[in-house]
């Protein structure tokens, strides 16, 4: 096997196994189909944010400059999604807990953390698709942009470790260190923090 396919085949399977893990816990035994559903979405959402800095960093064999761009806001899209489906499941799941932690009065650490993630991501998805719009420089724009999501990937990791619940503890582990590991090699690579005209 060439060295793409083998990248694009471990990636696969890293993306592939938390989200079967999970489905397969006992912890989703007799549950509504809402929680399962956003349960999921959350190990989706997940996935997702290893895609996110591989994509921006331009690591996916195969894939040119402008094909990689356009993936990380389709990908980045999705996530938006995912979160509103992990979100909303839980709001039809137990209207009062969501409320608790939107206004950070929740008993459970991991809820802060979860819904610090969920504004961070909104804010640099609407970076990303009115970035022309808002007539940002573009070093200043890449900064702010990679600050949210930054906040959001450290945000939902610890979210995610916090949570004792549908991803298998072994999984989650693992796709959180790739996540962080993914996410700082990029920013060594862009090194967005210099916002000073070349």
């Amino acid at each position: 096997m060439t060295r793409a396919p083998l990248i694009w085949s471990v990636l696969a399977i890293v993306l592939a196994v938390p989200i079967i893990a999970a489905a397969n816990s006992p912890l989703l035994a007799w549950r509504d189909p809402a929680y399962i559903t956003a349960g999921l979405a959350g190990v989706v959402g997940m996935g997702l944010l290893l895609l996110q800095p591989l994509l921006a960093g331009r690591y996916l064999p195969g894939l040119s400059p402008l094909a990689s761009r356009r993936w990380h806001r389709s990908v980045g899209i999705t996530l938006v999604t995912a979160i509103l489906i992990h979100v909303g499941g839980l709001w039809i799941t137990s209207p009062p807990d969501v409320v608790d932690a939107l206004l950070f009065v929740s008993p459970t650490p991991f809820s802060a953390w979860g819904v610090i993630a969920m504004w961070a991501g909104f804010a640099a998805a609407f970076l990303g698709v009115y970035r022309k719009r808002l007539h940002l420089r573009f070093r200043v724009w890449r900064l702010g942009h990679t600050v949210l999501a930054t906040v959001t990937i450290i945000g939902s990791v610890v979210h995610a470790m916090l949570i004792e619940g549908t991803m298998e503890i072994m999984t989650k582990t693992a796709l959180c260190v790739l996540v962080l590991l993914a996410s700082a090699r990029t920013l060594a690579k862009l090194r967005v923090w210099d916002v000073r005209r070349r």
